[in-house]
């Protein structure tokens, strides 16, 4: 098999790798979709609400529109689903095709319930995902530190890299974004697919982006673990009253002067200028850090957390024109967080919440601390 260059980032969390065996299967890989507001009961739209079992969305709108006589144009939905396990979703489509569904039946498709609105659903029309995880041949004694781990989460939050999904098979969407954005070529050919190539290069934003976080937890790290003369050699470009700010701040992720915050959990983005007041609300929830999606109109951060930023992301500038640029939640947190240990099964069961754009495998692996698909 060929080996991934995915970019691997770095956890927050120190603990040694956790023993344990896990599968993404209907059984024991199981996502809910939340959705944003309610269904209004009225309106042209049928919203079909669907669990799948080892289906991508795309496959599932395939069967919709067979079965429906639908075009695959007509349908709307608020997020894709990935392939492996168990998933529930809504989706929209016209109402007068809603007699079509009566004698439903697929093999790996049930529909849960059917309503209507007055809107299409459109990508991002989702509050967020629940998921439920379970974890096997788990012994005492790890089933102990998966829940030491899990409680320190749920506790300090995470960092909201993005998943493997994002990169590709073999981690090269990234590189081949890259590719596009220099030649306009994929693999040496020009492409003209507008989708593919939108994708690979919102995939090389999300490598910037992991990396750019990935440096903000070894900052954070660091700021804890090093004296002001070491973070002044690691660091030189920042200067001595910022480093002396970072070792001040009890929190784990520490917060730079001149960063881009945004209002948690959904809201306006703004700068960071008055870092005390700033960090009560952060420790609050209230308020979060927010990563540089790069390009055009992504709002600019200055000072300090500009100097960070720019020790990642100046090769994309050369490339800012052709992106339209963007912010991203950098530290989250669970919600609904529920585990449980059943010794006689070796089975360690967790249940937890994400905003929409996060990834449950992410704060998998941090709690693992390995790659969950080796």
């Amino acid at each position: 098999m060929q080996e991934t260059t995915t970019f691997k980032p770095l956890y927050a969390l120190t603990h040694a790798p956790i023993e344990a065996y896990f599968s993404k299967n209907s059984d024991d890989f199981v996502v809910r979709e939340i959705p944003l507001y309610e269904f209004s009961g009225d309106g042209e739209h049928l919203i079909v609400e669907i669990s799948k079992k080892d289906m991508t969305t795309s496959d599932a709108l395939h069967v919709l529109s067979e079965v429906t006589g639908a075009k695959m144009r007509d349908f709307g939905y608020a997020g894709l689903k990935d392939k492996q396990g168990m998933t529930t979703q809504f989706i929209s489509m016209p109402r007068r095709f809603e007699s079509n569904l009566a004698n439903f039946s697929h093999e790996k498709m049930k529909i849960l319930s059917l309503n209507v609105h007055k809107n299409k659903l459109r990508i991002g029309h989702l509050k967020g995902n629940s998921f439920f995880i379970r974890l096997k041949k788990v012994l005492p004694s790890n089933a102990k530190k998966l829940e030491q781990a899990f409680v320190s989460i749920d506790k300090m939050g995470y960092a909201n890299y993005f998943g493997y999904q994002r990169f590709g098979k073999f981690g090269d969407n990234a590189a081949t974004g890259l590719e596009l954005l220099k030649n306009g070529t994929i693999n040496g050919k020009k492409s003209k697919n507008v989708k593919l190539n939108d994708f690979l290069i919102s995939a090389y934003q999300s490598d910037l982006f992991n990396r750019w976080l990935s440096k903000r937890v070894e900052i954070s790290r660091f700021a804890q673990d090093f004296s002001l003369g070491e973070l002044g050699q690691i660091y030189p470009y920042l200067d001595g009253a910022i480093l002396k700010n970072l070792k001040s701040q009890k929190r784990f992720f520490k917060l730079i002067e001149g960063e881009v915050l945004g209002h948690y959990p959904h809201g306006k983005c703004f700068l960071c200028e008055d870092l005390d007041a700033e960090g009560v609300r952060f420790d609050a929830r209230d308020i979060t850090s927010c990563g540089l999606i790069a390009g055009a109109k992504a709002y600019e951060a200055q000072g300090a957390a500009r100097a960070v930023e720019d020790q990642i992301f100046a090769q994309a500038n050369e490339y800012k024109a052709k992106m339209t640029g963007s912010r991203r939640f950098a530290w989250c947190y669970l919600e609904d967080t529920n585990y449980k240990y059943n010794e006689e099964k070796a089975h360690f069961t967790i249940k937890f919440t994400l905003q929409k754009g996060s990834y449950a495998t992410v704060v998998l692996e941090e709690i693992l601390h390995k790659n969950i698909f080796e």
